[in-house]
């Protein structure tokens, strides 16, 4: 499946940029990692939003986005994780 180029207001993914993530539009933030601060870190949109210098609105675009693409970013961060241990297993520093 190839990755089409798509911008929003909010959300930008460019298969020539960040490995094809969604990301927020202007920035190199994924979208996985706001979910994950969010959701796992338990981290508030406010804090979020300060501590990257992002507005309130592109954090909850972010969330927005990963909300009704939930399934293929997780897929997609699970695959990534594999394959970084599968990396590491077989070249042992």
């Amino acid at each position: 499946m190839s990755i089409q180029q798509i911008t929003t207001e909010y959300i930008a993914i460019d298969p020539d940029y960040c490995y094809g993530k969604p990301r927020i539009a202007g920035t190199r933030m994924p979208v996985a990692a706001i979910a994950e601060m969010y959701l796992d870190m338990k981290q508030s949109v406010e804090e979020i939003a300060h501590k990257y210098d992002l507005s309130l609105a592109q954090v909850h675009g972010a969330m927005a986005y990963y909300f009704e693409h939930w399934e293929d970013i997780d897929r997609h961060t699970i695959e990534t994780d594999r394959l970084v241990e599968e990396i590491k297993v077989n070249n042992p520093t």
